[in-house]
């Protein structure tokens, strides 16, 4: 006999507010639908293993199909199904959750993974529907069940004929959400929602035995790394996130306590070094799809890593969209992050080549997530490293020697109490622009690590910050290294006032060294961190870029030698050629200024020529 009945909720507001609010993408009610089946089949096979109910032998799952004639979208589960008084008190009282009920009767036999204490996941199929419909046949001796409401606060239900026990969901779709209609629509919602639910979902099915699921019923992260092959790595990875360039390594998270915690971390190869590329970390609960990069867990530096993370333990609100403000939440973040910082120590340590090899594609993620996160930037400082202007690879310790002044907050003893000068190492921004500044270096025997990445200018202020009495960092054009000069010489003053008059840039400071490479006429200085406030107020407009710099003139030179020999048009002409010369191996030349040193090259060529 069929009854009318009043949903039982505390205002008839309500409805509206979970058709239209609940969930932060209406689509989400696809995974609710197929999660609760889910989890019916998850509890029916729990009383069958306490004895509590009979398994008929046929296949767990959940079927999916679309009617677009009918415009009706059906997912039906063989769970464990409901009588007429658990439809009632499950889908009519929203505030009553049947699965705390289960959990209750049920926590002394052990195990986990209930769904449904999420509650109100029925109701999210309202955001599409304009009806919604359910047939339902417990495994209990009862009758089966037809529920049917539109979602205005009222519904009907009445007995049926379903024959086989679990639960049918038949939702009318509404006429503004017939995408839903469709079934590659519904595929692609599957396969985001669902690739990793505990039981096969399917599409269409058809029962001829030709059906493929839709999803993994155990992917790799559930097992444990003992049991997985690296060729399974790279597969999991290739199929989960549609990169077919292997990751350079990964890291399997598999705890139990003081929380679970299952998951597979893996650090993608860099495309391009300019730039970090987000990555995308998928949050699991119980294989129940939550969403992407979730800040509260995944720390903002660990974004840029591709991986799955599958937490029970995370707490969710009603949505299952957002984590509340939970110390557990926390205390996962911190774990995910040692965990991360603990693979590259470990692979730093045991595996040094390797990681060499990888540091390319490392560094910048390293590098901001020290910037980004204290606890990191103390675990792994001491394995980042750097590669010099001979193509090795070294730690600050290791450049710095084991003469370095203690770290602040390091025991200090009584060579190390008084205040220690940083010492200097120096560094290259473009190896090809800076190529004559490098080859100063080499022919002293002096060294120069290279730092040609975005980040790199930030993460050298950053150690500086962090470590103050211990290095300062100085590009390898902001001053001429002592070992660079040759004998002590008095400055030419009649030199640099040649150039002074000739240049007449009050921008320029010129000065004369006796340098050991007689090669270069002169080169241009400037001083560190000016440059450094200069390039900042440039990133922010707040600078037009001109900067002061040092034009030093090389006195071993044959040719800057000779220029106090020519006339005056001749010393004008040769100090704006050298001083042309020193700025085009300093920085990329403007526009104007390349026009300018090509007339001067041009002028050279005409008169060599005669």
């Amino acid at each position: 006999m069929k009854r009318q009945g009043n949903i039982k909720i505390s205002s008839e507001n309500m409805m509206p507010i979970i058709k239209k609010w609940l969930y932060s993408d209406k689509d989400i009610f696809l995974r609710e639908i197929v999660a609760n089946g889910i989890d019916a089949i998850t509890k029916l096979k729990k009383l069958i293993a306490m004895g509590e109910a009979q398994d008929d032998g046929k296949e767990f799952c959940v079927k999916i199909s679309v009617d677009s004639k009918a415009k009706t979208l059906t997912v039906e589960d063989n769970g464990l199904g409901m009588t007429e008084e658990e439809v009632e008190n499950y889908i009519t009282s929203i505030a009553f959750s049947g699965a705390s009920d289960f959990l209750e009767k049920y926590e002394k036999a052990g195990g986990d993974g209930i769904i449904g204490h999420f509650g109100l996941g029925f109701y999210s199929a309202y955001m599409v529907s304009e009806n919604v419909e359910i047939f339902t046949k417990s495994y209990k001796d009862s009758p089966a069940v037809h529920w049917a409401s539109d979602g205005n606060s009222t519904y009907e239900i009445e007995e049926c004929d379903k024959q086989d026990r679990g639960t049918r969901i038949v939702m009318h779709i509404a006429k503004e959400e017939k995408e839903f209609l469709n079934e590659n629509n519904i595929r692609d919602l599957i396969k985001k929602y669902c690739s990793f639910m505990p039981y096969n979902v399917y599409l269409s099915y058809k029962g001829d035995g030709k059906d493929a699921p839709l999803n993994s019923t155990t992917p790799l992260y559930v097992k444990a790394p003992k049991d997985c092959k690296d060729e399974e790595y790279k597969k999991f990875y290739t199929d989960t996130f549609m990169d077919y360039t292997d990751p350079i390594f990964w890291i399997h998270l598999n705890m139990d306590y003081p929380f679970k915690l299952k998951g597979i971390l893996y650090f993608p190869k860099v495309r391009n070094k300019l730039e970090l590329e987000r990555g995308k970390v998928k949050l699991y609960c119980n294989q129940v799809f939550i969403a992407d990069n979730i800040k509260e867990v995944i720390p903002e530096f660990l974004m840029l890593l591709n991986g799955v993370i599958d937490c029970p333990d995370i707490p969710l609100n009603v949505s299952r969209s957002f984590l509340q403000n939970d110390s557990q939440v926390r205390k996962i973040s911190k774990h995910i992050t040692k965990k991360v910082a603990d693979k590259l120590i470990s692979l730093f340590k045991n595996d040094r080549k390797k990681f060499e090899e990888c540091w390319e594609d490392l560094a910048n993620f390293v590098k901001f997530g020290c910037i980004k996160d204290n606890d990191f930037y103390d675990k792994v400082k001491d394995v980042i490293i750097y590669k010099d202007i001979n193509g090795e690879y070294k730690s600050i310790s290791e450049l710095l020697g084991a003469d370095a002044p203690a770290e602040e907050g390091e025991t200090k003893t009584e060579t190390t109490d008084k205040k220690a000068e940083p010492k200097t190492i120096y560094y290259v921004s473009d190896e090809v622009q800076q190529a004559q500044y490098v080859r100063m270096f080499k022919n002293a025997n002096l060294n120069a690590i290279l730092c040609d990445n975005f980040i790199d200018p930030h993460f050298l202020s950053f150690l500086e910050y962090k470590t103050p009495d211990k290095v300062k960092f100085m590009r390898i054009d902001s001053d001429i290294n002592g070992e660079l000069k040759g004998e002590n010489a008095e400055e030419d003053a009649v030199l640099c006032d040649i150039f002074k008059n000739a240049l007449n840039n009050d921008k320029i400071t010129i000065k004369t060294q006796n340098l050991k490479d007689e090669s270069l006429p002169a080169v241009i200085t400037t001083d560190e961190y000016m440059r450094r406030y200069s390039e900042m107020g440039r990133m922010y407009g707040m600078s037009d870029g001109e900067l002061n710099y040092t034009l030093i003139l090389n006195t071993s030179n044959s040719c800057i030698a000779n220029i106090k020999n020519l006339d005056e048009e001749k010393q004008t002409f040769a100090a704006k050629y050298v001083h042309m010369l020193a700025l085009s191996l300093f920085k990329k030349l403007t526009p104007e200024e390349l026009q300018q040193f090509t007339e001067y090259n041009l002028k050279l060529l005409n008169g060599y020529l005669g």
